[in-house]
Formats: structure tokens, C-alpha cells, sequence
């Protein structure tokens, strides 16, 4: 975690300041990017559910869902992998595109293809070959992997060799790829991951970024964010820019002090500062999919125990709360707050010439965060355009109504 932290420091000052100069002087549009907003704008939500009828009433002609391995031990599809092809080919039948994210590194290498091997490279191109041959009618897009150089997609992974699986697999789709639209991304500017990969950027159709203002940490966000953002990755790598997740809370408030009190008693401290002086009790008292989070996050090293919890946004995990300046201002954490966002973003995000699309994250509520188990932390529970019971929420309207009027522009 340390190395990532000081790698990110190092390739921020070495690239960042150069390029974001560089994107306020370089073209509005290329023909890469006029040729591939020429195809129509991207526009999905990530993690759909099978009401079809609703998504694409939303206006939403996307969506976005990752790919199992699709193997088993003995080299023959899985049942999950076959799966998967049912059900992208339910959203094909009734007019929706699947952007496709091929399986994690972790993936490979717990199926015997780990890629840092000269055998477990090999079999992870002929997957890579077999995946952009077997899904050619069944998916309209594909994103190698997903947000490299984050620590808990990254590991076991070194940033070379994070480049490296990246790179193999675009060497093998790229050829035989058709009308599908090939690339990666990453979560925010990344600059050591794209700048690693610009060897390989001709087989890129774009270049994908992530990006969450005003959600996560103890910070504001600020709308002029995104483009600058996306300018910087377009200056960077020169490829059209997609935005493979973004996304705004409806809901989710600061805790008072008693409440964080409150909260730590359950786990057997009265302090943060007693929780440091026994963080080993502390992390086995709490629930277990926070606790074998953090286990895995901090690799079971309990020195890294305090600093992940209580230094790092995994601290809103724990108070299932939003500090009070984590929001965009004007955009309140609110359904009608998330409304205004999309409605608002959207439109600067049609007008960016080199941004050739965007995928919302989500489309349904889900019951519990997936980081920390817990129904009521709005971090991870709060993102759908519908609730947990497929309900539509005033976001659902604000993207079908802008949408409707993009599409007829």
C-alpha cells in the first residue's frame, strides 16, 4: 500500500502538470473521437437488473456487467460463463448493448493462467482470443479488467505487471475485434497506468476513467472536475475518453460524535485511540465482511489495521456516514439532489467533444454495502436511478427526460 501511495505521488507530479497544460491547447475533437461519437454517444448504467422494459424506457441504450472466467479446471465453460451469455443475450433481444468487463487477473490466476508466467501468459491470451471470438454477437464493447493500479484489483499484481495484463489482452483482441469498441480504464487520472500503456494505446478504441466527486472521503467535489479530468486523460493518450463508472448518492449524512461512540462500543472500545491500542480485538469484533475487508486490503498485517480504517474513506465505512463537505456544492445528497446531477452532467458530458460516452453507477439499489455489509451505509447503497425494490427515484426521470432530449438534438 505504501509503494502504491508513493507511486502515485511520483507519476502525478512527473505527468499530471505538463498534460492538464497540454489539454487546454490540444483539440476539441479528432477524427478518432468524431469517428467514434459518429457511431452515436454511449450512454448505460452499470450493474442492470432484467427488467428490460424499464431500462430502456429510461433511455439508457447501455449496459455494463462483468465477464466470469470461463473456464473450468478440466478447460470446459463454466455455468456461470454460460450464464452470462444468456443474459447478455436477453439484453441484445430487446435492443440493449453490453459493455462487457473481461475477468479479473485474480480470476486467471485462481484457474491456473496466472499471466506472470510464461505458461500462465499463454494460456491467458488464447482466453483473451477465445472471449473477443466467442462473444462477437454478444457484446457491444469490451473493458480489459477493471481500475488497475487499486490496490484491491491490483493485487497480487505489480504495476508492470497490471501494464502487462492489460497489454496482452489488447494485443490479442484488437485484430479480431470487428464493430466492438476495445479498451481499459482506470480509476481517476492514473497517470502511471496510462502512461505505461501508451505503447499500447493504438489498439485502443478508447481509453475509460472512473470518476466520483463529492461521494468518497472527507472532501468536496466540484462540477469543472469531470471535464478537467477527462481533458487530462485525452491530452495524455490522445484517444477518445469514456466514462466506465460515475455516479452521485441520494442520501447519506454526517454522524454526530455520540453516534461514532456509539458505534465504536459495539466493537468493544470507547475511542479511536483505544481501538489503535487494540486494533487486533478491534478488527475481529467487527462484522465479517468488514472484517475480512480489511484483512485482505491490509494483507492480514496488523500494523496497516488503524491507518486503512481510520485514515482512509473506509473510516465512512465505519460510521455508515457522509461528512458534511463530501458533496458537490449544490447537489445535495438527495433524491431530488441526485436528480439534478445527472440531469446537469449529462449535458456537459454530450457537449465534450472527446468524451464518446458514460455509464452510470447504478441502476438498482443494493441491499447492503458490498465493502462492509451494512444495509445503512450509504457509501455503497445509495447510487441506483431506481431503490432496492426496483422502484423508480427522481434520478430514474432526470436521465430518461435528458436523454430523450440529447438523442433529438
Amino acid at each position: 500500500m505504501e509503494q502504491f501511495i508513493k507511486d502515485q505521488i511520483y507519476y502525478s507530479l512527473r505527468y499530471f502538470p505538463s498534460n492538464l497544460i497540454k489539454s487546454f491547447f490540444i483539440p476539441k475533437e479528432t477524427q478518432a473521437t468524431k469517428a467514434l461519437r459518429k457511431k452515436g454517444f454511449v450512454c448505460g448504467v452499470c450493474h442492470p437488473n432484467e427488467n428490460f422494459e424499464q431500462i430502456k424506457q429510461s433511455n439508457l441504450d447501455w449496459i455494463r456487467i462483468d465477464i466470469p472466467y470461463p473456464f473450468d479446471k478440466e478447460g470446459n465453460e463454466t455455468d456461470g460463463y454460460i450464464s452470462f451469455k444468456n443474459r447478455c443475450r436477453s439484453y441484445v433481444e430487446h435492443g440493449i448493448k453490453v459493455m462487457a468487463v473481461t475477468p479479473y487477473a485474480t480470476e486467471y490466476i485462481a484457474n491456473g493462467a496466472d499471466p506472470r508466467t510464461a505458461d500462465g501468459e499463454k494460456q491467458a491470451r488464447a482466453t483473451a482470443r477465445f472471449l473477443i471470438e466467442d462473444l462477437k454477437d454478444l457484446v457491444a464493447g469490451l473493458q480489459i479488467t477493471n481500475e488497475m493500479g487499486i490496490p484491491r484489483f491490483t493485487i497480487p499484481l505489480t504495476m508492470d505487471e497490471a501494464v502487462a495484463f492489460i497489454a496482452l489482452h489488447l494485443e490479442e483482441m484488437y485484430p479480431k475485434r470487428g464493430d466492438i469498441i476495445l479498451g481499459y480504464n482506470s480509476a481517476g487520472p492514473q497517470a502511471d497506468l496510462h502512461s505505461k500503456l501508451r505503447p499500447w494505446h493504438k489498439y485502443c478504441d478508447y481509453v475509460g476513467i472512473d470518476i466520483y466527486l463529492g461521494c468518497f472521503f472527507s472532501a468536496p467535489g466540484f462540477m469543472f472536475l469531470f471535464t478537467a479530468l477527462t481533458r487530462y486523460l485525452y491530452a495524455l493518450t490522445g484517444k477518445p475518453v469514456l466514462i466506465q463508472e460515475f455516479g452521485y448518492l441520494s442520501g447519506g449524512k454526517p454522524k454526530t460524535k455520540k453516534q461514532k461512540i456509539d458505534i465504536l462500543r459495539r466493537y468493544g472500545v470507547g475511542s479511536e485511540t483505544e481501538a489503535k491500542n487494540n486494533i487486533s480485538r478491534f478488527v475481529e469484533a467487527l462484522p465479517d465482511t468488514m472484517r475480512e475487508h480489511v484483512k485482505y486490503v491490509c494483507g492480514n498485517d496488523p500494523e496497516k489495521y488503524f491507518g486503512f480504517i481510520f485514515k482512509s474513506d473506509y473510516v465512512n465505512h465505519l460510521y455508515t456516514e457522509l461528512p458534511r463537505i463530501t458533496k458537490i456544492p449544490g447537489y445535495e445528497h438527495t433524491p431530488d439532489g441526485q436528480a439534478k446531477f445527472f440531469s446537469d452532467i449529462l449535458e456537459k458530458f454530450y457537449n465534450t467533444k472527446h468524451i464518446c460516452g458514460a455509464f452510470i453507477y447504478c441502476y438498482a439499489d443494493p441491499p447492503a454495502c458490498y465493502y462492509c455489509g451494512q444495509s445503512d451505509c450509504p457509501t455503497e447503497t445509495r447510487w441506483g436511478l431506481v431503490d432496492k425494490d426496483g422502484k423508480p427515484k427522481p434520478s430514474y426521470y432526470a436521465v430518461q427526460e435528458k436523454l430523450a432530449e440529447l438523442k433529438n438534438r
